[in-house]
């Protein structure tokens, strides 16, 4: 075993002594923290871990407000289904379309119905279409499907919507029946990968955190070596010597922390705040409920658990190799 270098001058070492009261037991804490010079880890390191949380709360968030969105589209969709009439004349298309709502109203699976207006399905086209009132002309030769809005007791599955195409089919030939959420599946399919996204990004921040608070204790330990040795010889033991260093990444941690989860609250209410103003159904259920903010809440007590144990088991295996 390598001997201990001590270099620190005799009255180091009888207060040093002194301080440990000339025994190997375990101090208190406030005596505990007089054996090393308090210093925080590092100087940037809190502005290091803000960072972190701001950009761990922003991915949560995100990941959160997406996941409502889902959830909440899925349960609008759930069980409904558009029966949709093509014809190129009027009258045959109005009259499939009446026969089909008569149908749906009589079949026992199907909990409400309605026939979509006219005015209603020129209002949604306007956009790509213009007013169709405006140029009666154009109306007749560019036909709009009739649409039927209906609602089923169980799941839009497929078989139940081969059962009603297959009911639909003797007396409106020409309808074809659509589950509503078979629409939005692409979406779905690209949400989920944005939700799978923002976990991983709070794994590598993570990591990251982890890795700054590993190096920042590193450095400390070693500038006060030479006074750690001493500690050793007097009888001091690593795990008082380890809680020192992992109560400063602790206060570090906990006032970075604070300004990162302030900064979060600020950037995610900004952003929530114009999405809101989209008026879309869609963006607009992207929000985040009380849960949701409790949960952000933990993002940076979740950071100082995170560099507190960092902290400790880096400065352990560091001081098992030093002497």
């Amino acid at each position: 075993m390598k001997p201990p270098r001590i270099n620190r001058p005799p009255a180091i070492s009888r207060a040093l002594a002194a301080r440990l009261g000339g025994t190997g037991a375990e101090l208190p804490g406030r005596q505990e923290s007089q054996l090393v010079p308090q210093t925080r880890l590092s100087g940037p390191m809190p502005w290091v871990i803000a960072i972190m949380v701001l950009l761990t709360a922003i991915a949560a968030a995100a990941g959160l407000a997406l996941g409502n969105l889902t959830a909440q589209a899925s349960a609008d969709l759930a069980g409904g289904i558009t029966v949709q009439v093509v014809n190129a004349s009027p009258a045959a298309r109005a009259r499939q379309a009446n026969d089909a709502l008569a149908v749906l109203r009589e079949s026992a699976g199907v909990s409400a119905v309605r026939l979509v207006p006219a005015a209603e399905v020129d209002a949604l086209l306007e956009p790509w279409l213009g007013s169709r009132s405006d140029d009666p002309a154009a109306a007749d030769a560019l036909p709009v499907p009739a649409l039927i809005d209906a609602r089923l007791r169980g799941p839009a599955d497929a078989p139940a919507i081969a059962r009603l195409q297959q009911r639909l089919s003797g007396v409106a030939p020409d309808a074809r029946v659509d589950a509503q959420a078979g629409w939005l599946e692409p979406v779905f399919g690209a949400i989920a990968a944005l939700r799978w996204l923002a976990l991983a990004l709070i794994a590598l921040l993570a990591l990251t955190m982890a890795a700054a608070v590993l190096l920042a204790a590193r450095t400390a330990l070693n500038s006060h070596r030479e006074t750690i040795e001493i500690v050793h010889l007097l009888g001091g033991t690593d795990g008082q010597i380890a809680r020192i260093f992992q109560r400063s990444a602790g206060v570090d941690a906990a006032a970075g922390g604070a300004l990162g989860l302030i900064l979060a609250v600020a950037v995610v209410w900004l952003i929530g705040d114009r999405f809101a103003a989209l008026g879309s159904g869609l963006a607009g259920a992207a929000t985040l409920g009380w849960g949701d903010w409790l949960v952000l809440a933990l993002v940076p007590l979740a950071g100082v658990a995170l560099a507190m144990l960092t902290a400790r088991a880096a400065v352990l295996r560091a001081l098992r190799q030093m002497l």
